[in-house]
């Protein structure tokens, strides 16, 4: 079993920062990649960014590159999204992902955390 523990949401002012983390354990083998995910209210759960465990390496939605970060911490198991300038619009459910194996086998799996809440107000 694999849990995602995800933190750091809240209610924030449009311009402010807001820091999320997400720390996996449980039964992991090694981690591909981390990353999140958001759904805003009525709409679909989209893309926001990801990190490659292995190389450090991010890629991000064009809808937050240049205002979010994202970052690990191998040893803690734990991927960071650093959020500035939030918009009203970064209003969302935000859930964190992982992408990892569980044993020796090449057979990857994904995993969702229970999400986060981030209201920006205007």
């Amino acid at each position: 079993q694999v849990q995602l523990v995800e933190s750091g949401g809240g209610l924030v002012q449009a311009g402010g920062s807001l820091r999320l983390s997400c720390a996996a354990s449980g039964t992991i083998f090694s981690i591909d990649n981390m990353g999140w995910f958001r759904q805003a209210p009525g709409k679909e759960r989209e893309f926001a960014g990801r990190i490659s465990w292995s190389d450090g390496s991010t890629n991000y939605a064009d809808s937050v590159k240049g205002r979010f970060t994202i970052s690990r911490d191998s040893a803690k198991k734990t991927v960071y999204l650093q959020m500035n300038s939030l918009k009203p619009e970064d209003t969302a459910v935000y859930y964190c992902t992982a992408t990892l194996k569980t044993d020796w086998r090449p057979v990857l799996y994904s995993y969702w955390g229970q999400g986060t809440q981030v209201t920006v107000s205007s």
